[in-house]
């Protein structure tokens, strides 16, 4: 661009600028888009909005009518969860019931001693079957009797109710 080019360009933005300027100045910042800027608002009463949020499928309650159907749905829980708790409440009677007769389970089993097992290992398994409550108490047992280097290798039927000293003498 040659430097006639380049000054009239630039005599050209003063002169956009300058025009720009005068008109920023002179005119009313109040009179400019105020019509655009504030549009009419309408004064409604209150039952005129009542009706028109009605219309456009709002339900509308005052403060007083909320509260009463809140205080309504609170007792209808507090009812229905008082229901269900005695419910619960006579399931479990009733469950203790049924426990305090059917108290007498007997678990049986068919337990294989194998060569190389111990003591420990087949009072762990016993434990394991529900027919003794403690490993340990059946090892100590055994050891008590000395009777530990006496285990036989088989397939013993065993059960719940048999006391520790059948169970050894089925087992060694």
């Amino acid at each position: 661009m040659a430097s006639k080019g380049l000054q009239s360009f630039a005599a050209g933005m003063i002169l956009a600028v300058s025009v720009c300027g005068v008109v920023y100045y002179t005119t009313d910042n109040s009179s400019v888009g105020a019509e655009e800027a504030t549009p009419a608002v309408q004064e409604q009463t209150e039952e005129e909005l009542i009706g028109q949020l009605q219309e456009s499928g709002y339900v509308v309650q005052t403060e007083s009518e909320w509260k009463s159907q809140l205080e309504e749905l609170e007792a209808a829980v507090v009812e229905r969860v008082a229901a269900e708790l005695e419910a619960v409440e006579e399931d479990v009677e009733e469950a203790d019931t049924d426990s305090e007769e059917g108290d007498n389970i007997v678990y049986r089993t068919m337990l294989t001693v194998s060569p190389g097992m111990t003591s420990i290992d087949v009072g762990r398994a016993l434990e394991s079957a529900n027919i003794i409550d403690n490993a340990r108490d059946f090892f100590n047992e055994v050891e008590k009797r000395d009777l530990s280097n006496e285990l036989r290798p088989g397939t013993f039927e065993v059960e719940s109710g048999m006391s520790m000293g059948q169970l050894i003498d089925i087992i060694f």
